[in-house]
């Protein structure tokens, strides 16, 4: 039986692939991404994918998004929270939060409240990164910006969310993994796009697709973290903190305005 499988972040790299090998096992894909000619390119390597646009630095388009997806789907098998990426400079959303930790948490938090009926039964994969040992989760980010310390922070929630979600959502099965050193478009600045893009052992975007497709269809851990070859793995502490998970779903909850 095929499945409905969400992924965001699906233009491209880890969720285009990603989406190729579900679409290729007979899934219905929905790509999301923000760009539409990314987006149009994308749809022509993947099988009857259905195309949505969101941009994660606003929280009107995530849940324009979620409404778009409620109206067509009664259930979501599968959500690829995929979406996210490294920023340069600090930039502040027009929602009010540093943006990336919006893009690469707030938003998929917010879109996966806004699913989670759709979701029962289901299953969310988070695209984390080894990146998370840079530090905790921090909404904001006063003093200095340093991209590494908000991208690896924003990274840590990802673990967080998926146990905290593990435990508050029992009926979903939520993991986070870190994908590998992936070849991509990735990074902040030229030197580290010229290393993600030319480095000679960096992963591919399909060994790493592989992997999230694996986590999305194969026996898992709810709440675990696993590395780049599959294995339950153990973060760093920040990062495996139950009282620092609780904490984070309670700040996001009201950043988001999902606070019933």
């Amino acid at each position: 039986m095929s499945r409905i499988v969400v992924v965001t972040g699906g233009s491209s790299g880890v969720g285009l692939a990603a989406a190729e090998q579900f679409a290729a096992a007979g899934d219905e894909v929905v790509l999301v991404g923000r760009t539409p000619e990314r987006l149009e390119q994308a749809a022509q390597k993947v099988k009857n994918a259905k195309v949505m646009k969101a941009d994660f630095e606003d929280f009107d388009q995530v849940r324009d998004l979620a409404a778009r997806i409620r109206a067509e789907y009664p259930k979501v098998d599968v959500l690829a929270n995929n979406a996210g990426g490294m920023v340069q400079h600090y930039r502040r959303t027009k929602d009010g939060f540093e943006a990336t930790i919006q893009s690469n948490h707030l938003a998929p938090f917010l879109l996966t409240h806004l699913l989670k009926d759709r979701l029962a039964g289901g299953r969310v994969v988070n695209t984390a990164s080894r990146a998370h040992r840079y530090g905790p989760p921090q909404l904001d980010r006063p003093g200095r910006y340093n991209p590494w310390t908000a991208y690896g922070g924003a990274k840590s929630a990802n673990i967080l969310f998926a146990a905290e979600a593990a435990r508050r959502w029992p009926g979903i099965t939520s993991v986070a993994f870190h994908p590998g050193v992936v070849r991509s478009n990735f990074g902040a600045g030229r030197a580290t796009r010229f290393f993600y893009k030319w480095a000679p052992f960096l992963v591919t975007p399909e060994t790493a697709g592989a992997l999230l497709v694996r986590l999305a269809t194969t026996d898992v851990t709810n709440g675990g973290y696993y590395d780049e070859h599959g294995r339950l793995a153990s973060p760093r502490a920040h990062a495996g903190d139950p009282a620092a998970a609780a904490e984070l779903w309670d700040t996001s909850e009201e950043a988001t305005g999902v606070r019933k």
